[in-house]
């Protein structure tokens, strides 16, 4: 692996990082960290009780702190929480520092995986298709741009989505 032997995964919730993530650690023998998990850690609470308590701009200055952290390790898999490619200092400290890969997926795909998770404070609305549709509109590009390679993730099992990361020249 290049840039610090890392490999973080963005993309929206329900593409399948911290499965992903967990798995492809594994295969490369190194860490895995997922940030949400990180925080719930930290703070001793739910990231859905974070939201509740400081909104989410207070679990965002959360997130960008355990990222900068995170990111400054080495030989890590690292997934982060769909919306923090949304600060320029994230996307900054993951594209210098490790090999970014954009898990992605359809609408139906990420609606399909996240219908039934209490544990997604955003999708916690009427409307869940419509709020995946406006976090998509908003933060594909910035996935894209982040990215130093974009994996499709749809009717993919995690096997073989791993393959597909393994497979790519950046990965030794």
């Amino acid at each position: 692996m290049s840039k610090l032997n890392n490999i973080f995964l963005v993309g929206p919730m329900g593409a399948g990082k911290t499965c992903v993530g967990r798995q492809l650690a594994k295969s490369l023998n190194c860490d895995f960290i997922d940030s949400d998990k990180e925080i719930e850690s930290r703070t001793g609470v739910s990231i859905p009780t974070v939201f509740d308590i400081e909104g989410e701009s207070g679990f965002r200055l959360r997130e960008t702190q355990v990222i900068e952290e995170l990111t400054e390790r080495t030989g890590i898999v690292l997934a982060t929480g769909g919306g923090a490619i949304l600060d320029s200092n994230n996307r900054q400290y993951l594209r210098s520092r490790g090999c970014v890969i954009y898990l992605h997926a359809s609408i139906d795909q990420l609606l399909k995986r996240t219908g039934r998770d209490k544990n997604r404070p955003l999708l916690q609305t009427g409307n869940p298709r419509k709020k995946i549709e406006e976090l998509m509109e908003q933060r594909d590009p910035l996935y894209r741009e982040t990215a130093d390679h974009t994996i499709d993730t749809n009717g993919k099992n995690v096997k073989l989505v791993v393959e597909s990361i393994l497979s790519l020249p950046i990965v030794t």
